[in-house]
């Protein structure tokens, strides 16, 4: 169950920035940076805005539908915040469910990827997240989610390993219990199956 947050609080981004830009030495009135408290204030609005968004909202779009086969959406292109740097991270989700009755408009599956990656994250929560809404929500028999990334926390600072990527899965009902179900999904994931 998603938590209702406080809202965002613009002003104190703008605040807090300008400390931080004080505090690494630099001069808030030079040109380049007199702005920059006000674009990142409305950058972590935007990249952030999936924690005011209510994903049930993407549920609307159900439609019954005689359908037994896996539905998957591959490649969703998804950015995200990691919580403990701040930093991008920034991948493809592939996203799979076996029905049962009920479909979902195809854009939704993007668009539940998006309502919960664009907050503070993990991956490995993230990838859960999706899995866990897409379960409950639709009720289906099974629901497979990959998500393939690369964490700017590693490539530009620390081990700085750029061309890394982190993988990580999500595997409720069917696709978690029945090996042959399992393999089905995920050689449909990768690449089509090819």
């Amino acid at each position: 169950m998603v938590k209702k947050r406080k809202r965002m609080d613009p002003d104190r981004i703008r605040r807090a920035v300008r400390e931080i830009l004080l505090a690494v030495g630099e001069d808030t009135g030079r040109g380049g940076v007199k702005d920059t408290p006000e674009r990142v204030a409305r950058m972590y609005t935007e990249l952030l805005g999936g924690m005011h968004e209510d994903p049930k909202e993407h549920l609307e779009s159900v439609f019954t539908e005689n359908y037994d086969e896996v539905v998957l959406l591959r490649d969703i292109p998804f950015y995200s915040i990691c919580e403990h740097h701040l930093l991008p991270f920034i991948g493809s989700a592939h996203v799979a469910y076996l029905p049962t009755g009920s479909v979902l408009g195809v854009s939704k599956l993007a668009r539940i990827v998006d309502c919960f990656a664009r907050r503070l994250q993990t991956q490995e929560r993230l990838t859960g997240q999706i899995a866990d809404f897409i379960m409950e929500g639709l009720s289906p028999q099974g629901v497979a989610v990959v998500l393939e990334a690369s964490h700017s926390c590693m490539t530009i600072r620390g081990v700085k390993k750029p061309g890394s990527a982190m993988v990580t899965s999500a595997l409720r009902g069917i696709f978690k219990k029945d090996p042959k179900s399992r393999n089905e999904v995920l050689s449909l994931m990768r690449n089509g199956g090819k």
